[in-house]
């Protein structure tokens, strides 16, 4: 198991890594819409998402790994009527990948964050099974 960390995505608020590699995958952590420096972004589920997905863009870098190398996230909403905004930014990052993806309305999360996404990525383009 290798543990993967980067200053540039916000340091874990828990007991936790910000991703593990383990066997050809990285898993990470779900992200909500912390800054780098320990603030939060609090506009709306729009912003929030943004940062949420440039806190896995640099999760994943750190892992030596790309959004392209996803295979599977799961979004956690605060109100699912959030769902074609958070869609769609999510689309701007992914493009023309589409990895697979479960969307889950929950109660609350973590510092009232609207918006928390976690992924499962392939580790190293050379892996094979």
């Amino acid at each position: 198991m290798k543990f993967i960390s980067t200053k540039e995505a916000p340091q874990a608020i828990g007991p936790y890594s910000q991703a593990i590699e383990a066997k050809g995958f990285i898993y990470t952590s779900g992200q909500i819409a912390l800054m780098p420096n320990g603030s939060m972004e609090t506009r709306d589920v729009e912003h929030q998402t943004h940062q949420v997905m440039k806190n896995l863009y640099y999760v994943l870098e750190a892992a030596g790994a790309h959004l392209n190398d996803v295979i599977k996230t799961t979004i956690y909403l605060a109100d699912m009527n959030d769902f074609d905004t958070v869609n769609k930014v999510y689309a701007h990052y992914f493009g023309t990948h589409k990895p697979a993806r479960s969307t889950i309305a929950v109660k609350t999360l973590p510092k009232n964050a609207l918006v928390e996404i976690e992924c499962i990525a392939l580790a190293g383009a050379n892996y094979t099974f």
